[in-house]
């Protein structure tokens, strides 16, 4: 077999396997993204994979580049970069990308325990935006509270469409 032909019947399977899944997202049909781990994780990560033109004999390009990865710091994505390296050696020549996925999401733990969420100004920024617009929001929302007696005066002049009968604000004319 071909490298090309390895690679559609990679991609068939991919497409297959993962068909539904929010943690798989093709980006082109030699480049995928993975997400390992939860939205709201902060041990969360995303790979980047792209397939050069002679894969699987070849390794992948394996990045950790995208943005929801700007709160790993350096040393972490380094130590989970040369793990999946060592299991794309051991995989080298057979079609590896389930197999790397899978390995990432079993081993998170072990490869996030040093991590340390990096804090930048920009989540700070927004956070406090964040906050600030919750509260305001809820302050315009109170309304004025009625009592019993005054609901029900409410319905009593008003139709079944809750609309006030035709002249209900006129003044009697004294004769």
């Amino acid at each position: 077999m071909t490298a090309n032909e390895d690679q559609e019947m990679e991609l068939e399977a991919l497409r297959s396997i993962y068909e539904g899944d929010e943690c798989f997202k093709e980006i082109s049909p030699v480049s995928f993204q993975f997400r390992i781990g939860e939205l709201e994780d902060t041990k969360a990560f995303i790979l980047d994979v792209t397939w050069p033109e002679m894969y699987p004999e070849t390794a992948p390009q394996i990045s950790l580049d995208a943005f929801f990865n700007n709160r790993i710091g350096p040393d972490t994505k380094t130590l989970i970069l040369s793990k999946l390296n060592e299991q794309v050696e051991a995989n080298l020549g057979t079609a590896m990308m389930y197999t790397l996925f899978e390995w990432a999401k079993e081993n998170q733990q072990t490869l996030m325990e040093n991590h340390q969420p990096v804090i930048t100004a920009v989540t700070l920024a927004s956070s406090s935006d964040i906050t600030t617009s919750t509260s305001t929001a809820k302050k315009k929302e109170k309304k004025e509270q009625l009592t019993k007696a005054q609901k029900r005066r409410i319905t009593n002049r008003t139709d079944n469409k809750g609309e006030l009968p035709r002249g209900w604000d006129w003044v009697d004319v004294i004769k």
